[in-house]
């Protein structure tokens, strides 16, 4: 791996993405509310809470059941296998939930999607499903969400770039505990694990930025 490459998402970029979460916040068709079900580890537990603090601020509200939301989220595993399993069987119950409520929208997301044995298997099993993104570019949901509410297409959005987008903050659901992540990836492909192949090589975070996030934690 070129160690000039610089594996940070820019300024400009984050500052673009903010500007699609404005106007999701602004659509009249958003959804109202929204359920995300997560699956596997702790990274997808903390990408599960970035998801949601992006909805927050779209101006979407947490349902507290998958029935009375307007917007449901599976973040998948397939590095575990019950977990996987768990989650394909689950994904097919909301076939029949999308027939009660046509308006229902369905996101899947995660390292079943990013995984590319999986997703072609993924969304031939599940054609009701609306949205799947990967692991690699969960920082790009609003613009995902927007072409989403604006195309009303089935939106399938994977990329390869092992990127790091600073500046996500995760929706805390405890007052007295936090992930705080330093690293992502994995550079040991063991025969057994496919973490690498859905996190990507591993790739740190710069010093300051980890510092900057320990002190918001802090003070919140």
């Amino acid at each position: 791996m070129d160690s000039k490459k610089s594996f940070f998402v820019d300024d400009a970029e984050i500052k673009k993405i903010n500007n699609f979460l404005k106007n999701v916040y602004l659509h009249e068709n958003k959804p109202k509310s929204y359920y995300i079900v997560t699956y596997g580890c702790q990274m997808n537990v903390n990408d599960s809470q970035k998801l949601a603090n992006m909805l927050d601020k779209m101006g979407i509200i947490e349902a507290e059941t998958n029935n009375e939301a307007d917007l449901i989220i599976f973040n998948t595993c397939c590095i575990r296998e019950n977990a996987e399993r768990r989650a394909l069987g689950n994904i097919m119950w909301l076939k029949e939930l999308k027939k009660k409520k046509p308006n229902l929208t369905i996101a899947v997301c995660g390292c079943m999607v990013q995984h590319k044995d999986m997703l072609p298997k993924l969304l031939k099993q599940y054609k009701f499903v609306d949205i799947a993104f990967g692991t690699h570019n969960l920082y790009t949901f609003p613009e995902i969400m927007l072409t989403w509410l604006e195309k009303k297409e089935q939106i399938i959005s994977i990329s390869d770039d092992h990127v790091i987008a600073e500046g996500l903050q995760a929706k805390q659901d405890s007052p007295y505990q936090a992930f705080l992540t330093i690293m992502y990836g994995c550079n040991n492909f063991c025969s057994y694990c496919v973490v690498p192949y859905v996190r990507g090589r591993e790739r740190s975070r710069r010093f300051y930025d980890i510092i900057k996030d320990a002190e918001i934690l802090v003070n919140n």
